[in-house]
């Protein structure tokens, strides 16, 4: 696995609101997952936002481990992490999220295993054609300033996908 970050891009956005310098800082990884044309999401069907599975990096835990650990809790996926490919610093109201991208390739379907929020949040596993995808994320300036910056990202990182 590449782990060089002078080889992997850095892309950094600013939501219309932000501090600087920020007050805290949230470092994550998140798993793209492509098969058959489609892309593997987490869709909050409360709140109907969709995103790319991840989260938050744990104490002691590597960003590949991390981005396994998320996407099997999130989508019940196991997955091998392959390459991280790009970097997000996204600077929104009072944080910065620093979010970490892989490839991962699917390895078997087991369950999901949810917090309570994401419970409340309704959050289920979806195939998204990836047309569809760009079409959900593309309309990042439609949503809620506290949604905008999340979709604004998603939708960046399925451009940078394209590209190569």
């Amino acid at each position: 696995m590449n782990n060089k970050s002078t080889d992997i891009p850095v892309v950094t956005q600013y939501a219309r609101t932000y501090s600087d310098p920020p007050e805290r800082v949230r470092v994550s990884a998140r798993g793209i997952t492509i098969k058959d044309g489609k892309i593997l999401l987490s869709y909050e069907r409360n709140t109907d936002i969709y995103m790319s599975p991840g989260g938050g990096l744990e104490e002691g835990e590597t960003l590949a481990e991390c981005c396994a650990r998320e996407l099997s809790e999130e989508t019940g996926y196991k997955v091998k992490v392959n390459e991280e490919f790009i970097t997000i610093h996204e600077y929104c109201f009072e944080t910065l999220y620093i979010s970490h991208y892989f490839f991962c390739e699917v390895l078997e379907q087991g369950k999901p295993s949810l917090t309570p929020t994401e419970i409340d949040h309704g959050i289920v596993a979806q195939w998204v054609d990836i047309e569809k995808a760009l079409e959900i994320f593309g309309g990042y300036d439609s949503k809620k300033e506290d949604w905008r910056s999340l979709y604004r990202r998603e939708f960046t990182v399925l451009n940078k996908i394209l590209e190569e």
